[in-house]
C-alpha cells in the first residue's frame, strides 16, 4: 500500500504508513530511513522516524519536493532498500524499592505480586518504536497485555533518569531526569544518553530490548561504570 504523504509546511513532509501500532508498519518506517540516508539527495536536512510515520526536513530552495515525493513512493513500492537493525540488548533493572517507587502499587491494582509484575515485564522482547520526547528516550511495544494500565492522574514533576516505566500499553527507558505520569517500576545503570560517550545514544528505532533484573547490591558498581561510559547493558545481533 502506497504511504500518505502530508505537507508539514515549506520545509518538511510527513509519510504515513498505518495508524497503527504495529511492528510491520514501522519496519517500513525505518526502511524508507535507511534508504532515504543511503541517498544523496540535495537540500534534505533530516528524518525522523516515529511509529508509523517518517518527517522529512528540507531546504525548500535545494530540493525538488516533486522529486522527492516521487522517489519516496518508488522506494516504498518496491521495497529495494536498507533493512531496519536487528539489535538485541539486554538491560539489566532493579525493580521495586528506591528504584521503582510504583511497584507495589502497580502490582497490587493488577491483583499480582510484585515478583510476578517483574517476571511479566522482563520476560517480554520490547521493540524500540521510536526515540523522542528527550533525547534518547526509548518507546517501547511488546508489553505483556496483562500489564497495560493508563497513566498517572497526577504526574510527577520529576522522575529519575534511566526510569523503566509503563505508559497505557507503552513501556520505557527514560533517558534524563524529567516530568512524567508513568508508573515507575525500575531503573537501569545503563545511560541510554551520554552525550560525551560513542555512541552518544545507546538504543535506535528497531532494536529489541529484554530487561534482565538484578539485585539493588549491584547499583552501585553498575552505575560508576556506566558514568565512565562503560557499556553496562549488552548488545547482540539476532
Amino acid at each position: 500500500m502506497a504511504p500518505r504523504v502530508l505537507d508539514c509546511g515549506d520545509g518538511a513532509i510527513s509519510v504515513e504508513f498505518g495508524d497503527r501500532v504495529d511492528a510491520a508498519v514501522n519496519a517500513r518506517v525505518l526502511a524508507l530511513d535507511a534508504a532515504l540516508r543511503d541517498i544523496d539527495i540535495p537540500g534534505l536536512i533530516e528524518t525522523v522516524p516515529t511509529y508509523r510515520s517518517l518527517l522529512v526536513c528540507f531546504d525548500p530552495v535545494a530540493t525538488d519536493i516533486n522529486a522527492l515525493r516521487a522517489l519516496i513512493f518508488s522506494l516504498s513500492a518496491t521495497g529495494e532498500h536498507g533493512s531496519a537493525s536487528a539489535r538485541r540488548w539486554r538491560v539489566p533493572v532493579i525493580y521495586g524499592g528506591e528504584f521503582g517507587v510504583d511497584l507495589a502499587e502497580f502490582a497490587a491494582r493488577h491483583s499480582m505480586t510484585p515478583d510476578e509484575i517483574i517476571a511479566a515485564h522482563s520476560g517480554a522482547i520490547y521493540r524500540v518504536y521510536m526515540i523522542g520526547f528527550m533525547p534518547g528516550f526509548a518507546y517501547l511495544g511488546g508489553l505483556d497485555p496483562r500489564l497495560e494500565t493508563p497513566r498517572r492522574l497526577q504526574p510527577r514533576l520529576k522522575t529519575p533518569a534511566q526510569s523503566v516505566s509503563i505508559g497505557g500499553a507503552q513501556a520505557a527507558v527514560s533517558s534524563v531526569e524529567a516530568p512524567s505520569g508513568w508508573h515507575l517500576l525500575g531503573r537501569t545503570p545503563a545511560r541510554p544518553f551520554m552525550p560525551a560517550r560513542d555512541p552518544i545514544f545507546l538504543f535506535g528505532a528497531g532494536d529489541e530490548i529484554q530487561f534482565e533484573p538484578i539485585a539493588a547490591t549491584e547499583w552501585d558498581q553498575l552505575d560508576a561504570a556506566a558514568a565512565r561510559g562503560e557499556m553496562v547493558a549488552s548488545c547482540e545481533t539476532t
